[in-house]
């Protein structure tokens, strides 16, 4: 039977045996919202950037660049990082550099996995039913706030493994992956008012929409599938 593990921070990524498991990113407030929302919109590839000097020369190289770090758009960005930002108007058939505080360093920490997808509320099915007919056992790994726990992602975790349990292909035999579990049956009927005491929730307030907010917690969004491939995000479906 194929596994499902729940890492719970990029800080205890070492901590796993990735060899031969596909690994899942996950960054609900924002970054695998909005890759999700640029693919949906037409986006042609994605470039993830960990550093803010290489968002910077990628910027000087001529790509569109999105960008920012603690919530605030980088200044010498063209946007920042909510999936409203990401329209067909600005990255439609193009190649866009996206540089965040958190998802594009969970992206670098994995990029040698052996397969890595985007993974979100806004495109659960997807992912989900794409995971039911492949081989692989998985890692989930939680973007998290500069290496901390947040609920959010737990919380997305949680829904893509309850799923995956039960359809009948997974096991789990990872506390984290049953405490994830275990957070979304609390918080399922509700999330977003159970979502109202996560810290980066409130930390937003001021710099972004309720609906912004709103749209990250949204299941089944998009239908599209991302994944990472030569150093680039592409829409695998």
């Amino acid at each position: 039977m194929k596994t499902i593990e729940v890492c719970f921070s990029p800080a205890l990524y070492n901590f796993f045996d990735t060899s031969n498991k596909t690994l899942v990113i996950i960054d609900i407030l924002r970054a695998t919202s909005s890759i999700c929302a640029a693919f949906e919109a037409g986006a042609k590839k994605i470039l993830p950037i960990a550093t803010i000097e290489e968002a910077y020369k990628a910027k000087q190289d001529g790509y569109v660049l999105a960008a920012e770090r603690d919530g605030k758009v980088l200044e010498f960005a063209d946007f920042g990082n909510s999936p409203d930002l990401f329209t067909p108007e600005r990255v439609k058939d193009k190649i866009i550099a996206y540089s965040t505080t958190n998802g594009t360093q969970a992206i670098e920490i994995a990029k040698n996995s052996n397969k890595i997808l985007i993974g979100a509320f806004v495109n659960l099915s997807a992912l989900t039913s794409y995971l039911i007919k492949k081989p692989d056992s998985i890692i989930l790994l939680c973007s998290g706030w500069k290496n901390k726990f947040c609920l959010e992602d737990t919380l997305c975790s949680g829904a893509i493994a309850s799923i995956l349990i039960n359809s009948g292909k997974y096991i789990t035999n990872c506390d984290s992956t049953h405490a994830a579990i275990d957070l979304w049956n609390i918080a399922k009927n509700n999330i977003l008012n159970y979502i109202e005491k996560a810290s980066h929730r409130h930390r937003l307030k001021n710099i972004v929409s309720y609906d912004v907010i709103k749209y990250c917690h949204t299941i089944n969004a998009t239908n599209v599938l991302p994944y990472y491939k030569d150093g680039f995000l592409e829409k695998l479906i």
